[in-house]
């Protein structure tokens, strides 16, 4: 008998022993079954309704407002593309080229956040989190608690996360975590003057609550409802996991490949195709079944975003890249990259291109977390960090009929700005009981106004992570939680690569600059919900590469 106790009891602590071990398995094991029972009952494809405008135009296409493309990148790097002398692994991106070469190209360009959700928001809005409350990048329920639980036994090496229980309880659901309905979108606006307007892709602004595409402005949506590419298993792709980064195992493990048209979470269907490959034929049918009234479509792609997944089309046409996960992302930058040429060559056989504003830009820079150090050379930092790496992204803007081809823009610009820019296009009145943050940038980029530009202060902020930019100086300034108040100076002009903080030798403009962040704080209305988590993040290294004493990090807030 007791033999056979001793024998019970150590089989018992075996297992739990291999259970401790492999809890990081387990606990995504359950976030695994979870995500099978809520994509259990995914539709299978069928053809989207959209509103076509009428059979033949009412007036010359050149006597009409002219049409607005939006087309969003997700977590493109600033060394991504071509265009910037760069292109991941030395891939060309034509399409990108092309259109960077027809129109304005703005070189101090910035991203509203450092993450999506944010940035999004003030595309939308023009207006700064500040005024909008919309400060945090959602984060689906149950998310944070997941990820820190994995991230606990994968980043023993870190300074540790934090992470806040009771503001979680406060959070409102997912669904319900977005931009105020109060708030008035671009596509709103434009709506009200006379466009038909579509939204393909990602959304990140809300579900429920009024907060969805379809009840913020947008006549039809088609909305990535989950974040897979293609099914797992499908025969026509090919995966790189990333066995370094919490959040990618999540990605794996939590989500499905679905989506939806005009209506909440509980009617999913499944996408026709690769994501960016579906997506870009949806728009081809916006754009051909509207193509003689004015129309607004954000073409909001989630490449080169994680989880990382290609077709073997493209993945055996950019060639031998080492190593393989480097190999995937290239191979999902070409294919955004060809939906930009595909929008462009449907416009010039429409016989619409020179009427047409066409816009392309990142919603934050190229993410440290899938190890691939080149993707925002040479700019320093990453995603989720506010140097320059995390926050510079391209911002092209293609209009024949108004903007000449070969035409560059030094002066710094944000995504603030795009809202009134593309209402301004539209000849739309934007609200008047709405301050707006942003400018337009049709002066600037027609030439007609250079001369009387007079904004010299940008803004960015993430709960105590904040940033301005005056003239060619940039502070950041981090009350991180466990050692004090990081403050980095940087003179732009003389250090575009933030190598020299001048916080300690340059006091006088560390006043001044921390004076202007203080104005502007003093205006906040305070963020919609508590940031949940605060995530370490190493600014010079990627997630694959070991912290040792001495790296720089920085604490952000979600």
């Amino acid at each position: 008998m007791k033999k056979t106790l001793m024998v019970l009891a150590v089989l018992i602590l075996s297992g739990l022993s291999i259970a401790w071990f492999n809890r990081d398995d387990l606990i995504l094991a359950v976030a695994k079954v979870q995500a099978g029972k809520r994509y259990a009952d995914v539709a299978p494809n069928r053809a989207i309704p959209w509103q076509a405008g009428p059979e033949a135009p009412a007036e010359p296409a050149s006597e009409r407002p002219p049409n607005i493309i939006l087309i969003v990148a997700d977590d493109l790097g600033y060394n991504d593309i071509s265009a910037f002398g760069g292109g991941i692994a030395g891939l060309r991106t034509p399409g990108i080229d092309r259109l960077a070469a027809e129109g304005a190209v703005f070189r101090q360009s910035y991203s509203g956040a450092s993450t999506c959700a944010p940035s999004r928001a003030m595309m939308m809005t023009g207006r700064y989190p500040t005024r909008t409350g919309f400060e945090f990048t959602p984060m689906p329920d149950g998310m944070a608690k997941i990820t820190l639980a994995v991230g606990s036994t994968m980043y023993h090496d870190m300074p540790p996360s934090l992470y806040y229980e009771e503001a979680e309880a406060q959070q409102p659901p997912y669904e319900h975590k977005g931009l105020p309905a109060s708030e008035v979108t671009l596509a709103e606006t434009l709506q009200a003057s006379g466009y038909y307007t579509a939204h393909i892709g990602k959304w990140h602004l809300g579900r429920g609550n009024g907060m969805a595409p379809h009840e913020q402005g947008f006549d039809d949506s088609l909305l990535m409802q989950s974040g897979l590419y293609l099914p797992e298993d499908d025969p026509d792709v090919v995966n790189a996991k990333l066995p370094f980064d919490a959040i990618d195992r999540f990605l794996w493990a939590g989500m499905g490949y679905s989506a939806t048209f005009n209506s909440g979470d509980e009617d999913k269907f499944e996408p026709g195709g690769y994501l960016t490959d579906y997506w870009t034929d949806e728009a081809i049918k916006v754009i051909k079944g509207n193509k003689h009234r004015p129309f607004f479509l954000f073409l909001a792609h989630w490449g080169p975003h994680t989880p990382l997944q290609a077709t073997r089309e493209d993945y055996a046409a950019v060639g031998d890249i080492k190593p393989h996960r480097k190999r995937v992302y290239a191979a999902m930058v070409r294919a955004v990259d060809r939906s930009v040429s595909r929008v462009l060559d449907t416009l010039a056989a429409e016989g619409m291109a020179d009427n047409t504003v066409v816009v392309f830009t990142s919603d934050n820079g190229g993410a440290g977390y899938i190890g691939l150090p080149e993707v925002n050379h040479p700019l320093r930092g990453w995603k989720i960090t506010m140097f320059e790496g995390g926050i510079r992204v391209p911002l092209f803007v293609r209009w024949p009929k108004a903007i000449a081809a070969g035409t560059t823009v030094d002066v710094p610009v944000t995504h603030i700005d795009v809202m009134p820019t593309l209402a301004a296009a539209a000849g739309a009145a934007t609200p008047e009981d709405v301050t707006l943050d942003g400018l337009n940038l049709l002066p600037l980029a027609t030439g007609e106004g250079a001369r009387g530009w007079n904004r010299t202060t940008l803004f960015w902020q993430n709960g105590h992570y904040q940033v301005v930019r005056h003239g060619d100086w940039k502070l950041q300034v981090n009350d991180r939680p466990t050692d004090g108040l990081q403050q980095w100076l940087f003179n732009l002009a003389d250090d575009p690569v933030e190598q020299n903080n001048l916080a300690a030798s340059r006091p006088d403009k560390l006043r001044e600059l921390s004076a202007l962040l203080a104005a502007h704080q003093a205006t906040s209305r305070g963020p919609l919900y508590p940031p949940v988590v605060e995530m370490p993040v190493m600014i010079d290294k990627t997630r694959d590469q070991s912290f040792v004493d001495g790296d720089e990090y920085v604490y952000t807030p979600n």
